[in-house]
């Protein structure tokens, strides 16, 4: 009678066998959502109003990108906390590729610092896929002072320490952020007076209630022009492409300063690689284009295109250095 007894390595052969086809079956969808992608329209939210700089910004490249994928990208505004409320909706969503983030570099640099629940992780629940844009910040001054320069500036601070006073737009804001670690790195005495927006400000200014302020290139430049404020520095490493008569404060006497804005696209970890790719590719293209630097510099935003790498070590710098900052005010906004 003939054995059906199946000898050991033969066996052990069909096992393997029939292992990998159903790894393969598994394996199949995933590798076929992949090489599909898109197939359907991509919502990119932005954790900030409608017609807010980061909204306009995201507009920009939106129409663009969803050219280049062959499928409509959809703004989805979600704004509140800060910014807070749509990066969370983003970090919680699923990681197939149809839901991106277009964001500034607050939800993901200060927002941990300063809030102590915090609904997301930026660096476990986002994956970085390309700095879009920077600009810095412009010191401006009540021309009343008579300062030509920073160091005029710090000198007259000190001259009158606590005498003074600065504008922001609120307690953990990039404004106030970055005055607060020029007072600490040049060991300034001058007082904060946070306000509800830039207009305050400027209105606050006039009326000799603040003497200083940082305030976005947009804000500040049109009345620096009518000659309501005095332009001292940008706050960028190097002179700004779209300031460059305005010297740095590294260049006046501020070694190492940079408070910069910045936006970015992120899209939620675990993502494929493969999307995450895809994405940075056509993002790059779309940056890097002669109409795309027209209209952000139109803005005062010079255009980057950055690996994902890169973004990453932005997002690690930038959380160390301004989260010190948050630490040594002992300041919380929950």
């Amino acid at each position: 009678m003939t054995s059906r007894t199946t000898s050991a390595p033969r066996r052990t052969l069909m096992l393997a066998a029939l292992t990998a086809v159903v790894a393969g079956a598994f394996a199949a969808p995933a590798a076929y959502a992949q090489s599909d992608w898109p197939n359907r329209p991509i919502k990119m939210i932005v954790p900030f109003p409608a017609g807010s700089s980061p909204d306009t910004l995201a507009r920009m490249i939106a129409q663009p990108l969803g050219k280049a994928l062959g499928q409509a990208i959809v703004i989805d505004n979600k704004p509140g906390a800060g910014g807070n409320i749509g990066t969370a909706a983003v970090a919680h969503a699923q990681p197939d590729g149809y839901t991106i983030l277009y964001t500034i570099n607050g939800p993901l640099v200060t927002a941990p610092a300063l809030y102590t629940k915090l609904p997301y992780d930026p660096v476990k629940d986002l994956a970085p896929v390309t700095l879009v844009a920077t600009s810095p910040n412009v010191l401006v001054v009540d021309p009343a002072l008579k300062v030509d320069s920073v160091s005029a500036l710090e000198a007259l601070v000190k001259k009158e320490p606590g005498k003074l006073n600065y504008g922001s737009v609120g307690a953990g804001s990039s404004a106030h952020l970055a005055m607060e670690l020029f007072k600490g790195r040049q060991g300034l005495d001058i007082l904060h007076v946070p306000y509800a927006g830039f207009p305050q400000v400027i209105t606050a200014m006039l009326g000799n209630q603040v003497q200083a302020a940082f305030m976005v290139p947009a804000i500040a430049m049109p009345q620096v022009r009518d000659g309501r404020v005095k332009a001292l520095a940008v706050t960028s490493l190097q002179r700004s492409p779209t300031l460059p008569d305005l010297p740095t404060m590294v260049e006046q006497g501020s070694p190492g300063f940079e408070a910069i804005s910045w936006n970015a696209v992120l899209v939620p970890a675990g993502t494929p690689q493969a999307l995450v790719d895809r994405l940075n590719t056509e993002l790059v293209k779309i940056i890097r284009s002669d109409e795309a630097r027209t209209l952000f510099t139109a803005q005062y935003f010079t255009p980057v295109g950055s690996t994902p790498a890169e973004l990453s070590a932005l997002i690690k710098k930038e959380t160390q250095v301004l989260g010190g900052v948050i630490k040594r005010l002992n300041l919380t906004l929950d």
